[in-house]
C-alpha cells in the first residue's frame, strides 16, 4: 500500500459496508430533517417553530449523551449501532403516519405539530447513541496508520448523504409531497440496516468492563479536559457552529426573502455540503495533516465570512455560492477535526470521548437552530444571520489568542506514531 494511497481506507471490504451504512442514514436524516422544516414552517409561518426543531432534538441528544457514550464503551458495536438504526426507523414510520391524510384525518394543526415535536424528540434519543456508536466502530474497521485517509472518506461520504439529502427533499416536496417523501426516508432506513448486517460482531476493547457509570463518565470528562487540543477543537466548533446556524432559517429565506419555492430551497440547503464534499475529495490527495491548527483556524474564520454574506445577499445565486463556501470552510474543520479525535483518543474511551464531542458539536447544529430561529424572532432574519457570522469572527480570533498549543498543532507526529505502532 502506496504511503500516501488516497484510496487506502477504500482497500477495506468492512469499511466500504461501513461507508454505505454512513450515507444511507445521513441521506435519510438530512432529509427527513429538511421535510420536517418545510412541513412545520408551512403549518406556523414563525421562524422561531424551526428553532424548535433544533430544541427538541438537543435536548434528549446532550441528556444522554455521556451515559450513551458509557454504554457504547461497554457494549458491542455492530448490535448497538443496529438497535440505533431501528429506533430510527420506527421515528421515520411515526412521521410517515402523520403526514398521511388518511390516518391524520381532521387533525388539527397544534395535535400534528405537537406530535412531530414529539417524534422529533425521540430522534434525539436515537442520536445520543448513534454518534458514538458509529465513531467507535470506525476504529475497528481499519489499521491506525489509515484512520487520517479514512477519516477523509468518512466525511467525505457524510457529506455526500448531506448533499443528496437536502436536494433530494426539496424536489420530493415538490413532486410526491411531504408522505411520499417520509415513505423514502423510512425505505432507506431499513435499506441501511440490510447493510449493516453484513459486518461481523466486534470485540470491545474497554478493560474496565462493568465499570461504575459515574466512575466511567468521570473518566471520559477528565481526559477531554486534560487533552487541551481535543477541547479546544470541539469548543471552537462548537461555538462557530451554535452562532453560524444560518441554515435553519433557510426555509423563511427561500420563501419569504429570495422567494425560490422548494426546488430553490433544495439547492440552498444542499450549496453547504456540495461546497463541503468538494474540500473532502480534494483532501484526500492533499492531506491536512501539515499546520493542521492553523488550518482549522483559518476555516472557521472564512465560514463567519461566508455566514454574513449570505446573510445580507438578496440574490439568489450569490447566496448559493455564499453558502457553498461556507461548506467548504466547513469541511476542512470537519476533516482535522475527526483526525485529532481519531489519532488521539484511546480505543477504550472512543464512546466517551465521542459522546462528548456529540455535546459540543453535534447538538449545537441544532442549539444553532434554536439560536437562530430565536434572534429571527427578536432581531428579524437578516440581523439574525449577520449577528451569528459576526460572533463566529470574535470566537474565532479570541480561541487562536487563548490556546497556543491548538494554533501550533500539526499533526504529522502524530501519523508518524501510529505507523510504526501499526508496523
Amino acid at each position: 500500500m502506496a504511503k500516501n494511497d488516497p484510496y487506502a481506507a477504500l482497500r477495506f471490504r468492512e469499511f466500504n459496508l461501513f461507508l454505505l451504512v454512513r450515507f444511507a442514514m445521513v441521506f435519510a436524516w438530512s432529509m427527513q430533517f429538511v421535510v420536517i422544516e418545510w412541513e412545520v414552517y408551512s403549518i406556523t409561518k414563525n421562524p422561531l417553530s424551526l428553532g424548535i426543531i433544533g430544541l427538541m432534538e438537543v435536548i434528549p441528544a446532550v441528556s444522554l449523551a455521556l451515559f450513551a457514550g458509557h454504554i457504547v464503551d461497554q457494549r458491542e458495536k455492530r448490535n448497538l449501532l443496529v438497535t440505533c438504526i431501528f429506533g430510527f426507523s420506527v421515528v421515520s414510520l411515526g412521521l410517515f403516519l402523520i403526514t398521511w391524510p388518511e390516518v391524520v384525518g381532521d387533525l388539527v394543526s397544534r395535535t400534528k405539530l405537537t406530535i412531530i415535536y414529539v417524534l422529533v424528540f425521540l430522534g434525539g434519543v436515537v442520536r445520543a447513541f448513534i454518534g458514538p456508536t458509529i465513531f467507535s466502530l470506525f476504529s475497528l474497521l481499519v489499521p491506525k496508520k489509515v484512520y487520517p485517509n479514512a477519516a477523509t472518506w468518512s466525511s467525505s461520504v457524510w457529506q455526500m448523504g448531506a448533499v443528496v439529502g437536502p436536494a433530494v427533499a426539496g424536489f420530493s416536496i415538490h413532486w410526491i409531497g411531504v408522505h411520499g417523501s417520509m415513505f423514502a426516508i423510512f425505505g432507506c432506513s431499513l435499506t441501511a440496516l440490510l447493510v449493516l448486517l453484513q459486518i461481523p460482531k466486534k470485540p470491545i476493547l474497554n478493560p474496565k468492563l462493568g465499570e461504575p457509570v459515574w466512575q466511567s463518565l468521570k473518566e471520559g470528562i477528565r481526559f477531554v479536559r486534560k487533552t487541551k487540543v481535543i477541547l479546544g477543537a470541539i469548543t471552537l466548533d462548537m461555538i462557530a457552529v451554535l452562532f453560524g446556524g444560518a441554515v435553519a432559517l433557510l426555509p423563511v429565506y427561500a420563501q419569504d426573502i429570495l422567494k425560490v419555492g422548494p426546488e430553490g430551497f433544495g439547492v440552498l440547503r444542499a450549496a453547504p455540503a456540495v461546497g463541503a464534499l468538494v474540500m473532502m475529495f480534494t483532501s484526500a490527495y492533499f492531506p491536512l495533516n501539515k499546520h493542521a491548527g492553523m488550518k482549522l483556524l483559518m476555516a472557521i474564520f472564512g465560514f463567519g465570512i461566508c455566514i454574513i454574506i449570505f446573510g445580507i445577499s438578496t440574490s439568489f445565486w450569490l447566496s448559493v455560492v455564499a453558502l457553498f463556501f461556507s461548506g467548504l470552510t466547513d469541511g476542512i474543520s470537519m476533516i482535522i477535526r475527526q483526525t485529532i479525535l481519531q489519532l488521539r483518543t484511546p480505543d477504550s474511551m472512543r464512546g466517551r470521548v465521542a459522546s462528548v464531542n456529540s455535546m459540543f458539536v453535534g447538538s449545537s447544529n441544532e442549539l444553532g437552530a434554536f439560536e437562530s430561529g430565536l434572534t429571527a424572532k427578536l432581531m428579524g432574519t437578516v440581523t439574525a444571520v449577520v449577528f451569528g457570522g459576526t460572533m463566529t469572527l470574535i470566537t474565532v480570533v479570541s480561541t487562536g489568542l487563548a490556546l497556543p498549543k491548538l494554533r501550533k498543532l500539526d499533526l504529522r507526529k502524530d501519523l508518524e506514531a501510529h505507523e510504526a505502532s501499526d508496523t
